[in-house]
């Protein structure tokens, strides 16, 4: 039996759907899975394939889905099934047609995503590790979140680093800057906030009536900060969504320090997975952080 007729019987036993039998359409975007569109007889199917080992990521990506959509805040696509056959890993979603959003769209993404940041718990961390990209992310609970971004953010990241070769200068300074944590936190304590965790412009969209998706997650609950960086990394979401964030929550002082700290995570995560210049633009962020420190 090929892959795709697994896929599909697996599809019709949950959903009660008849799958087109005929090949499925590939989709482009993503660097990490191989993504394709499956035709149902009532709706279509995304479903995202990998290699055997990699179940353990979709099966942390549909969980982070599920505890997204618990907190009715933010549409997700819906999680429906995954599994391994073969060598090949698989998670079927809800296939979302896209559409084009406007001011309004991007205001309901800035006060869905505050509303989504008020969802807590008593601990950072998250029940169970995932990854980001294809990184381990560890989300061991602590109730300390400067010890926990320290240990399994920057720290983790940096331990990659020197194994993939960068070590001198950037472990060092890197080092240093987990030493000067405390001055970037001095009267700043935020609570956990449930974070989509990857929140960056190619995992979020509008759907046909214009209402906003996210997807890709790498939830855990953090500080709402973090989740808010990503999405100035690159490009930023637009002047209404962050307005409208604003106005539903408000920043405290300091964010503009903190947001590169929380952005040099996902800079080191770049380089460790993909080289090129991002370990030079990490060592930027490091020694702009510990300039204002000193």
């Amino acid at each position: 039996m090929t892959l795709w007729r697994v896929i599909a019987d697996r599809i019709e036993q949950v959903t009660g759907d008849t799958i087109d039998p005929g090949a499925p359409d590939g989709v482009g975007g993503g660097c990490i899975n191989r993504a394709v569109r499956v035709a149902g007889t009532e709706r279509d199917y995304f479903v995202k394939l990998n290699d055997a080992g990699r179940l353990d990521m979709f099966e942390a990506e549909a969980a982070g889905l599920k505890e997204i959509a618990r907190s009715k805040t933010l549409r997700v696509p819906q999680p429906l099934c995954w599994g391994v056959d073969g060598d090949s890993a698989y998670l079927v979603l809800e296939h979302v047609a896209f559409g084009r959003g406007g001011t309004s769209s991007l205001e309901a993404l800035g006060r869905g995503l505050a509303a989504m940041h008020r969802v807590g718990r008593d601990s950072f961390g998250w029940d169970r590790n995932n990854t980001i990209g294809s990184t381990p992310q560890i989300n061991t609970p602590d109730r300390d979140w400067m010890a926990f971004w320290r240990d399994h953010r920057l720290g983790y990241q940096l331990q990659l680093a020197a194994r993939n070769g960068y070590g001198g200068r950037l472990q060092r300074d890197g080092e240093r800057l987990m030493d000067a944590l405390p001055a970037l936190f001095e009267g700043y304590r935020p609570p956990p906030s449930l974070l989509h965790g990857d929140l960056w412009s190619g995992n979020y969209a509008m759907d046909g009536t214009g209402e906003p998706v996210i997807f890709d997650p790498a939830v855990y609950y953090g500080d709402r900060e973090a989740d808010l960086a990503m999405t100035e990394l690159f490009g930023g979401f637009g002047g209404r969504f962050y307005a409208a964030y604003r106005e539903a929550w408000p920043l405290e002082p300091g964010y503009d320090a903190r947001k590169r700290l929380y952005n040099l995570y996902h800079v080191l995560n770049h380089a460790n997975l993909f080289g090129g210049g991002y370990a030079a633009q990490a060592q930027h962020l490091i020694d702009g952080l510990l300039s204002e420190l000193s």
